[in-house]
């Protein structure tokens, strides 16, 4: 796989090989900010686990490890809006240009299983009411990363159609969780908070997104790995819906802190409104479902970042 240093592949590697501890990994990743080897410590000397470092982009690498491997899954890629609008060229390398890489390796060797990890960000933006994204909602990407991660999606799509490579995509909205760098609006008000720090909130904090806990996300991913049909893509969602506003309050009201430790700040360029996900097709076809309420999942992430920051 590539990318299990990160915050959701980590979290994946973890419960793989806890699950399924007959089956082995390699972890290739370029340790880049976002990666951190801490976060899979506990797994590191796990005879079934391998890490190697490198680039997605070195095609000499991939494909000398995708020769030894039945199934590749790509967590890589750059993530974070605001670092892609102030430059995109790495989100352009990584999640475009790697992606290819990947694709052709799985290709030259056989025709191997592919499983690309996208983001609801592809399709844009969703007004109050509207209905929530599904598999067949139009790609209207609004930001470079979220362009880049749509390209990234359609050259998926095409090795399937083109070369009949068996891929599958799954599409998820936010995750939240232990281990993510604290970049992300909600490790970033814990950990500004336990250091005695304002949280900084874009515009007035109307913007509304769909939280999922990330092993419930991980769970949504082997299901599809195991059940999905090739060349399908299924939606993953937390069914929660919530203001950044009212996401920050619930932290406070968690860590016993007033209103006043929010500092409202210049909104970002192009910042979406709303995203939300209908998971009704990864729940029919594959039997998924969320385990773990947003609440219980927030207080989950908050005892974590406590005992280790």
């Amino acid at each position: 796989m590539a990318g299990g240093a990160g915050f959701i592949g980590s979290d994946f590697i973890r419960y793989w090989l806890e699950k399924y501890q007959d089956d082995e990994i390699v972890n290739l990743d370029a340790l880049t900010y976002a990666g951190n080897l801490e976060n899979l410590r506990e797994i590191e000397n796990n005879k079934n686990y391998k890490f190697v470092q490198g680039d997605i982009c070195d095609a000499e690498l991939v494909n000398k490890l995708v020769k030894h491997v039945d199934l590749i899954i790509n967590f890589a890629a750059e993530t974070h809006v605001d670092r892609s609008i102030a430059d995109s060229s790495a989100f352009i390398k990584t999640n475009v240009a790697g992606t290819q890489v990947l694709l052709e390796a799985a290709k030259k060797n056989g025709g191997k299983r592919f499983h690309q990890i996208s983001t609801d960000e592809v399709f844009g933006q969703l007004k109050q009411g509207e209905a929530p994204f599904n598999e067949n909602s139009s790609y209207q990407p609004r930001s470079p990363y979220s362009a880049s991660k749509a390209a990234a999606d359609h050259l998926v799509r095409a090795y399937f159609y083109t070369y009949n490579l068996p891929i599958t995509i799954s599409i998820c909205s936010n995750n939240y969780g232990s281990h993510q760098f604290p970049e992300k609006l909600i490790p970033l008000a814990i950990t500004n908070l336990l250091q005695g720090k304002k949280i900084p909130l874009y515009g007035a904090g109307k913007n509304i997104r769909d939280w999922i806990f990330v092993r419930d996300h991980n769970r949504g991913i082997e299901a599809i790995i195991k059940n999905g049909k090739l060349g399908e893509t299924y939606c993953l969602g937390g069914d929660g819906e919530m203001s950044n506003l009212d996401l920050v309050k619930n932290i406070l009201a968690i860590m016993g802190e007033s209103e006043d430790k929010i500092e409202f700040v210049a909104d970002r360029a192009g910042h979406d409104f709303r995203y939300a996900i209908d998971s009704s097709k990864a729940q029919k076809e594959l039997g998924w479902k969320k385990e773990v309420n947003f609440a219980d999942g927030l207080k989950q992430t908050i005892e974590w970042y406590k005992k280790t920051i």
